[in-house]
């Protein structure tokens, strides 16, 4: 039984990495996610401000944001599974074509002659195949030594904080000067193009030859099976630390889901300003995940990252609590982005290592669901919190709750670095 820490391209064939060679391969990954990343954020940019000019209320806005979330949380460890069974460029080329898709009926949704409503509703079908995210990390993991992990995923940050930076800037820049169904036709485009690269220069897995997903010649599970979804949380050290990703970034992750309304109306920000706000806080996500998290890795254990980012959440929720400018959000961002940022890093690399190298994929897909599910449950209870008790509960609720988790994960830690599973 091969450890983790056996070379890296162990089992490779010239056939199955492709022309490029890993280091393209690599950047090539980086860059389709940034193209990715950039596009979404174009999209979240100009989303609230063509449901009002639709005549959506908060309700109906809230109906569509958890429309969104519950296909990507239901999408997310199927298409996890069939990337791992498929392979990266099966993954990639399907998730920029089903965001082609989505984007094409959010342009026709801008145009008057059409049924606006229902078009951005349907607009919201093709997010279940949507997640090149979760792919790209797939091919990374694939790729690193697990004593790099960390510092590779923390890399994709990089092409986050570049993709919320631009897709903030260009979306409201461009719906401001050339209208609202601009950003979703140039973001359509660039879906189609990155759909181009990966058919043609991704190669067909990423995967060692010594971890196929079922045996040569034998029976292969069905893409849509849950059970064998399910069983990887079933082993030793993968439920615990997948239960401390969930709990630790939901709190914050319902204010996020609010933002783009608390911005309007509690920070009162116009289109522009709120796209300033969301390109300081990728310069940030940017330094953090391509800087920082690599250097604490190569310093401290994951255990002893988690606890911090998890201290670091309880801070930051004291802090919101008493926000009430949008110069105070400015000055806890740096706090918030850091718990964030070293919460997913640390525990997506956790969980890797804790399943076979087969299951990498269906893994980063349960993870890649944590979001939607905050997404899915976010836009209801966010609402409700935020009408009843104004922003100051969502750093109420963020403090208590980390606290809690800060004394029992300190209590019990966390699974010590391991080999993967073979």
């Amino acid at each position: 039984m091969q450890g983790a820490g056996g070379p890296r391209g162990r089992g490779q064939s010239p056939g199955r990495m492709g022309a490029l060679g890993q280091p393209w391969l690599i950047r090539l990954t980086y860059l389709l996610t940034t193209l990715e990343l950039t596009c979404l954020f174009m999209q979240f940019s100009i989303l609230p401000y063509l449901s009002r000019r639709l005549g959506l209320d908060s309700v109906a806005f809230g109906h569509l944001q958890t429309a969104f979330g519950m296909l990507q949380l239901l999408g997310g460890p199927v298409f996890g599974r069939f990337a791992d069974q498929r392979g990266a460029r099966a993954a990639l080329t399907l998730s920029f074509l089903a965001a082609s898709a989505f984007y094409l009926l959010l342009a026709a949704s801008c145009s008057p002659a059409l049924p606006g409503t229902y078009l951005l509703f349907a607009s919201r079908l093709p997010s279940a195949l949507m997640h090149g995210l979760p792919a790209a990390q797939m091919v990374i993991t694939d790729l690193s030594e697990p004593e790099e992990r960390p510092a590779a995923l923390g890399r994709l940050g990089l092409c986050f904080g570049v993709g919320v930076i631009l897709g903030s800037l260009l979306g409201g820049t461009l719906s401001t000067t050339c209208g609202m169904e601009c950003p979703t036709v140039v973001a359509l485009v660039a879906n189609l193009l990155g759909a181009g690269l990966s058919a043609t220069c991704i190669p067909t897995s990423t995967k060692p030859a010594d971890a196929e997903a079922a045996p040569p010649g034998g029976p292969q599970a069905s893409v849509f099976d849950l059970k064998a979804i399910a069983r990887l949380l079933l082993l030793p050290g993968v439920l615990r630390v997948f239960l401390v990703k969930v709990v630790s970034g939901f709190p914050s992750g319902l204010f996020m889901v609010m933002f783009s309304i608390i911005s309007m109306d509690f920070f009162q920000l116009e289109a522009a300003q709120a796209g300033y706000l969301m390109s300081f806080f990728g310069v940030l996500q940017m330094v953090t995940q391509g800087l920082v998290i690599g250097q604490l890795s190569s310093h401290f254990s994951e255990e002893a990252l988690l606890r911090a980012s998890v201290l670091v959440f309880v801070l930051v929720g004291l802090a919101m609590a008493m926000m009430t400018s949008v110069f105070h959000f400015c000055l806890l961002v740096p706090g918030l982005v850091f718990s964030l940022c070293t919460l997913n890093v640390v525990t997506d690399s956790m969980l890797t290592k804790a399943v076979p190298a087969a299951d990498t994929g269906t893994m980063l897909g349960l993870c890649a669901s944590v979001q939607p599910l905050t997404r899915t449950l976010g836009p209801t209870l966010g609402g409700l919190l935020y009408r009843s008790f104004g922003v100051p509960v969502f750093g109420h609720v963020q403090a208590a709750v980390n606290f809690l988790l800060l004394l029992i994960i300190w209590r019990e830690p966390t699974p010590r670095k391991r080999d993967k599973v073979q």
